[in-house]
């Protein structure tokens, strides 16, 4: 059997679960997050892919200065909001995401959330750099970058036991349409250099499923999970995540 990789001890769970909708998506984090909390879940790295179009706020961002909020209705574009931090993103065909969901005793990194960020992306920046056969950068706090344009942006939320990290990889996504439900946000990196949206971002324009495999290697993720916790995700979506007093609470 070949060494683990340093800071895994054991093969990890991993799920390919892209559920119905975008709120059970969203719930689906969080669910997954109290289980490992609670002692109930292992390490688990999950990918979803969304076949629609829909906003995601920071757990803090105005609804008011970081959507386009005319384009999105007209565009019956949801607009919702998830439990981590970081920027307000358009989500859709395209992009792949990534959850991971880790025990704060998996490894001493993770108990700051700079060593978090350092830890789980120095994975992917190497994942991604052998698999595309060039140099991937770690720019800003949590963005991956290739030529200075960002293809990847990633948050955190942590627990007291355990956290969720997760992210998204701009694949094959239509980036005209972030210019359109998104004004330019209202904290940037400074590498941005005030660039638009369709000059910062870049689409890495391999399949989805290549990225996946150089993810799951990254992390020694051998064990297929697939014991979804549905009742808590459905409990989740009905009492926050369509509902608007938690979308539109800032």
């Amino acid at each position: 059997m070949p060494a683990l990789p340093v800071g895994v001890r054991a093969p990890m769970k991993y799920c390919d679960l892209t559920l119905a909708t975008p709120e059970e998506n969203l719930a689906c984090d969080e669910a997954l997050l109290e289980l490992c909390e609670a002692g109930s879940l292992e390490p688990v790295l999950r990918f979803w892919e969304p076949s629609s179009y829909f906003v995601v706020l920071g757990y803090a961002n105005p609804v008011a200065t970081e959507v386009n909020l005319e384009f999105c209705r007209t565009q019956a574009i949801p607009v919702l909001r998830r439990c981590t931090g970081g920027g307000t993103v358009l989500q859709g065909p395209g992009c792949l995401n990534y959850s991971l969901i880790l025990p704060l005793e998996m490894e001493s990194a993770l108990h700051s959330i700079p060593n978090t960020n350092r830890f789980v992306l120095n994975k992917h920046q190497v994942a991604l750099s052998t698999l595309l056969r060039t140099h991937i950068e770690l720019q800003g706090h949590t963005d991956l970058t290739l030529g200075g344009l960002k293809f990847s942006g990633n948050s955190q939320r942590r627990r007291k036991n355990a956290l969720l990290f997760h992210g998204s990889f701009l694949l094959n996504f239509e980036i005209g349409l972030i210019e359109k439900a998104l004004p330019m946000p209202s904290k940037q990196p400074d590498y941005r250099l005030r660039r638009s949206h369709s000059d910062f971002l870049l689409n890495l324009k391999t399949s989805s499923q290549l990225v996946k495999t150089a993810l799951l290697n990254a992390w020694n993720a051998t064990a297929s999970w697939v014991e979804i916790p549905s009742g808590q995700i459905a409990l989740l979506v009905n009492e926050k995540y369509a509902v608007g007093e938690w979308n539109f609470k800032f």
